[in-house]
């Protein structure tokens, strides 16, 4: 059976690219601006708050993880509040990869690790255009024992600890994005995939991108009527079904071309399409080139 997260992932090439520990104590607050960038917390002892690009706060607390594949505007602060009139705190560095925040000298009750990763795949904004927003998961075993091998490898500062690390958080990226279940996930692929409803559908999809779907057709896939459909998978996956299926078309088109696997004609039948025409005429103005273009400019 195809699995539509873990051809996203596959195509995604996650991978640990930055990470700090930061021990935290008393009250603080900072702000980030992270462009863009994936950005990841695991939370190892105590608890903090997270606000991302206005939402409303998050509680994080031990053993939690959080996943935002693209941030923007992010601010960390302690649950005990900060006065309002007190500056941002700013990180002191303890050794290298490690940071200290809020009071220097009482006792820390925050640890956490975080950072940004990075995504290899030169299409990363259109494949994080099928993830959630945010990716927040709590009380899933598999993690917390990914977790605990963080924090002990911490600790311990064994050899090749570096090496360790970067590995483990790249599972953990990994696991984040395929857990469901216990997840608070915005509207993206996971949210869909945890409607046994819409699996079926986005199964199929993935499973067949030559057939010349409908959303008549991917309703009764589903077990659904057209307008139930519609408005359930455009609520959890953030999409309508068609601009979803669109989405993953081009997604495998654009890994098919920088492989140099086909031609333009072999290529748009194999993502759906009757002719090369066509095909171009969608890949041009949803990726902003032409085929060929795109191709030989991935080569050079």
């Amino acid at each position: 059976m195809i699995d539509p997260l873990a051809e996203v992932v596959t195509l995604l090439q996650p991978g640990a690219r930055f990470s700090k520990v930061v021990v935290g104590a008393g009250p603080w607050r900072v702000r980030r601006s992270d462009a863009g960038q994936p950005f990841y917390c695991v939370v190892l002892e105590g608890a903090c708050r997270l606000e991302v690009d206005g939402r409303e706060p998050i509680e994080l607390r031990s053993g939690d993880f959080i996943l935002i594949p693209a941030a923007y505007g992010v601010a960390m602060s302690s649950i005990a509040p900060l006065p309002a009139e007190a500056p941002e705190s700013l990180p002191v560095a303890l050794a290298a990869g490690e940071f200290r925040i809020g009071d220097q000298d009482g006792p820390a009750d925050l640890r956490m690790l975080l950072g940004h990763c990075s995504f290899g795949s030169t299409d990363a904004g259109l494949l994080v255009s099928l993830l959630p927003q945010i990716v927040h998961v709590r009380g899933e075993p598999r993690l917390a024992t990914l977790v605990q091998l963080v924090r002990d490898e911490f600790r311990e500062r064994r050899p090749a600890r570096e090496v360790i690390l970067a590995h483990l958080v790249e599972v953990l990226l990994i696991e984040a994005l395929r857990s469901t279940a216990g997840t608070a996930a915005s509207p993206g692929l996971v949210r869909g995939l945890a409607d046994e409803r819409l699996a079926v559908a986005i199964r199929r999809m993935h499973e067949s991108p030559t057939t010349a779907w409908t959303v008549a057709q991917l309703a009764k896939e589903a077990a659904l009527s057209r307008s139930a459909f519609f408005a359930r998978f455009s609520r959890a996956v953030g999409a309508a079904p068609m601009e979803y299926l669109l989405a993953w078309r081009m997604a495998l088109a654009k890994n098919m071309l920088r492989r140099n696997e086909s031609g333009v004609a072999e290529i748009a039948e194999r993502v759906g399409y009757g002719s090369a025409s066509a095909f171009s005429v969608a890949f041009t103005r949803h990726v902003g080139l032409p085929p060929v273009r795109y191709a030989r400019e991935q080569m050079e």
